[in-house]
């Protein structure tokens, strides 16, 4: 997989263009349903090598499961964890802002858009909510967070550990 390319469990991998052109098809098939719009990154320190950082983004289909797809890239120089959040955040609001470029997709963006970020009131991540929060309705977004924020702690949370890492996982076998 290329780093700007998107990765689905049910279509593989897609560029940009496909994943809105799914985006279109799964609405098409179902016009009178209510839709969300989600994007929600996370993050994961590897090995001296930057951080994982991987965005999802899902098409809730209100009473009637979604679909989604996710990117990951490695970034560098993210030291602390402040700097994971924030960086989370902005991928998050980047990918929400060129979504609301596609003409067609401008309608669902802008009633239905929610982004999921990986903060909340247990854990280290408290004393940032309000920032982080503050910083995507500043952008004009509508903010959720952990539990509320499964985009971001549960999607893209899974796709942050690249598969060939798991090809090494030890192999329990039963004597």
């Amino acid at each position: 997989m290329t780093t700007d390319s998107f990765h689905s469990p049910t279509f593989g991998e897609l560029s940009e263009s496909a994943v809105i052109k799914k985006i279109q098809q799964f609405i098409s098939a179902a016009r009178d349903c209510d839709y969300r719009l989600i994007v929600g990154s996370d993050s994961l320190p590897s090995n001296g090598n930057g951080s994982y950082l991987v965005t999802a983004i899902v098409l809730h289909r209100v009473g009637n499961g979604g679909i989604y797809f996710w990117q990951r890239r490695v970034r560098r120089g993210l030291r602390t964890l402040r700097d994971r959040m924030y960086a989370e955040a902005l991928a998050s609001i980047s990918m929400a802002q060129r979504l609301e470029r596609v003409t067609a997709m401008q309608t669902l963006v802008k009633s239905n858009l929610e982004i999921h970020v990986d903060v909340g009131e247990e854990g280290p991540t408290r004393e940032m909510i309000h920032e982080i929060v503050g910083m995507i309705v500043g952008y004009g977004y509508n903010a959720k967070i952990k539990p509320d924020s499964f985009a971001a702690s549960k999607v893209a949370d899974r796709h942050t550990i690249p598969v060939p890492a798991l090809e090494f996982a030890p192999v329990l076998t039963r004597e």
